[in-house]
């Protein structure tokens, strides 16, 4: 997955507005959101993501070995 998609993957997490918090797991970007029902795993998938899993407000992106940038790069994004 390339950096370019990290609008994509916003967008399918519902929004930066919607994201409480980002993390890398070697694989996985780990997501809190807000709204659960704003998570589109469509776009998420049609962003690069190979499978998303979704349990309430937590969400897993499976992404690949770029995970942690993503991550850090959202996580950057949100407002303090």
């Amino acid at each position: 997955m390339k950096k370019a998609e990290i609008g994509e993957i916003i967008a399918g997490l519902g929004g930066i507005g919607n994201i409480k918090e980002a993390e890398g797991c070697v694989t996985r970007i780990r997501a809190r959101v807000a709204d659960p029902g704003l998570v589109s795993a469509t776009a998420l998938k049609k962003a690069g993501a190979f499978g998303v899993v979704q349990a309430g407000n937590s969400v897993q992106v499976v992404v690949g070995g770029t995970a942690e940038t993503l991550a850090e790069d959202i996580q950057d994004l949100l407002p303090e």
